[in-house]
């Protein structure tokens, strides 16, 4: 009998949240023996692992366990018999091409994306040039920190810009809507550079800002170690085309060659966007989603949730992801973070931002989350700089709103589903600032009718699953905007390469091709791929 090494994946076992993990593993084994699967020197792992809470009088985790054996010959009809498929996580394997490069490839911002690329080519020997608007992690850290201070914004270096990009200062969320081999090595990447083990396995992983920091240090250091470079504090002004291919660019630090240049700019980097629409590259405006965020005390949200199980550290707290659509928009929650705060996100004067952070150990009094709307072409003028402003506008309204010293407007559920404005926040404080830059404001003077007519809507809808989210003293922070990049720059869905150029390489969410850190790491990653299977790794001296 021939055999075949395989790694399957047994779903859908439930077991009693006080059930080891051997008991996983020995459901999964029985399941593959029962339907006809023969696996001889097998080897388990936790593939997933979920909560389900439809029963709050019988929670239980569904597991998912990864088999990894020599199997004889597997059927369709046995896989399914067995609640099985085959796992298809890939690994990076990729022969280097050999066209010449005419200087070192050059990635532009240090999100995942740029990371993540910067990484990959690093480590197949390209030593790669990895450059940065904004200043270094622990930079961030002071300059953050001196914002609430100061109110004094550095435009260059906050949570928008800097190494690890906006991702570093949120919750570090890793769920990522997209099917892709690659997610399993994103993740064991994390976890190499100091991330939790948990990550590989929890349905919803996540690492939290305070370890994200050290994370996003060690990936940089192993690029440095490798023969590349990190540039901080070098922002990208122009790009010198030869023909139709870059041949250098133009910083605040002055001019860099590049053989290749990767676009990870991040969705934030408007200059950047309107620099490259002079250029002439085919950029498209496309929906996004725009709102604010909505906090709860964490107790609540796990006890309308969890129930009497609400509390128990082996469950953890309680995570949502509501929707609610109509004929005309959707609405829905985004980046929830649960023990978390509301955070002072802007990266443009005189505008004012929320995102949503939280360390690993989630242990602050409040959960948050976006609360957001879609927004269409249509909305707002179709093309690119009308989507930017669409935003723009929003965040300077905002500022007003909040008394144009980047206090945030906020917001009672009570008052805002009675369009009033008179109660002050008692049983829910706010976070913003740690609760001392907010002010009193309609999310009317800052959003349109349509957006705060269907986010009331909806937060109404979502009581109906999570009892007691519309609840009066819930609290409404605006305003959120960065959702995702409003702009897409257009390429070749095989090459990646720019649409008309020959070693233009777009990337990551702010290039329009990811929503979230894990589909952000993947398309850097792609990217990388493709740069090391066209070129041979430059040699220098």
């Amino acid at each position: 009998m021939s055999l075949k090494t395989l790694s399957l994946i047994v779903n859908n076992i439930k077991l009693p949240t006080d059930a080891s993990y051997e008991e996983a593993f020995s459901v999964a084994l029985k399941r593959l023996k029962s339907a006809g699967i023969c696996v001889r020197n097998a080897s388990t792992r936790i593939f997933r692992r979920s909560v389900d809470a439809r029963r709050k009088d019988d929670i239980r985790f569904v597991y998912s366990v990864s088999v990894k054996g020599e199997f004889s010959k597997v059927g369709e009809s046995a896989l399914m018999k067995a609640g099985a498929s085959i796992d298809k996580s890939e690994r990076p394997v990729i022969e280097k091409g050999t066209e010449s490069l005419s200087s070192r490839p050059l990635v532009v911002g240090s999100g995942p994306a740029g990371l993540f690329a910067a990484l990959l080519l690093a480590e197949y020997g390209y030593m790669p040039i990895l450059i940065e608007r904004g200043g270094s992690v622990d930079e961030r850290v002071r300059v953050i920190e001196s914002f609430k201070n100061t109110r004094i914004l550095d435009e260059d270096t906050n949570i928008q810009f800097g190494a690890g990009g906006a991702g570093t200062f949120s919750d570090g969320k890793l769920v990522t809507r997209i099917n892709d081999g690659l997610s399993l090595f994103v993740l064991e990447k994390f976890v190499e550079f100091g991330a939790p083990e948990e990550i590989l396995y929890l349905a919803k992983p996540h690492i939290g800002t305070d370890i994200l920091c050290k994370v996003v240090d060690n990936i940089i250091s192993r690029i440095v170690s490798l023969g590349g470079e990190i540039r901080y504090h070098t922002k990208m002004t122009d790009i010198v085309f030869n023909d139709r291919s870059v041949s250098s660019i133009k910083t605040n630090n002055g001019d860099i060659e590049c053989g290749a240049l990767i676009l990870a700019i991040g969705h934030s980097a408007r200059d950047t966007y309107e620099m490259l629409l002079s250029k002439g590259l085919s950029i498209e405006a496309k929906n996004f989603s725009v709102g604010m965020r909505i906090e709860h005390l964490t107790e609540d949200i796990d006890r309308a949730m969890y129930g009497d199980k609400a509390g128990d550290p082996v469950i953890g707290h309680a995570e949502y992801n509501l929707s609610y659509n109509t004929k005309q928009r959707g609405v829905y929650t985004f980046c929830m973070c649960p023990g978390g705060e509301v955070v002072a996100a802007a990266s443009e004067s005189g505008s004012v931002v929320v995102n949503g952070m939280s360390k690993h150990s989630r242990g602050g009094k409040n959960s948050n989350s976006a609360v957001v709307c879609s927004v269409f072409k249509d909305d707002y003028g179709a093309g690119p700089l009308e989507a930017i402003a669409f935003q723009r506008n929003i965040e300077r309204r905002a500022f007003a709103a909040g008394g144009f010293d980047y206090s945030a407007p906020i917001i009672t559920f009570g008052d805002f589903s009675n369009d009033v404005l008179k109660s002050e926040p008692k049983r829910v404080l706010p976070t913003y600032m740690d609760g001392a830059g907010v002010r009193l404001a309609s999310p009317r003077e800052y959003l349109p009718g349509f957006i705060c007519d269907s986010i009331r809507n909806a937060i109404f809808d979502f009581d109906n699953r999570i009892r007691g989210f519309a609840t009066a003293d819930a609290v409404l922070t605006g305003a959120e905007t960065r959702t995702s990049a409003p702009v897409r720059i257009l390429r070749n869905d095989e090459s990646k390469l720019a649409l008309g150029y020959n070693n233009l390489y777009p990337s990551g969410e702010g290039a329009g091709y990811a929503g979230g850190i894990t589909s952000a790491s993947i398309d850097g990653l792609k990217v990388a791929i493709e740069v090391i299977k066209r070129f041979k790794p430059i040699k220098l001296g």
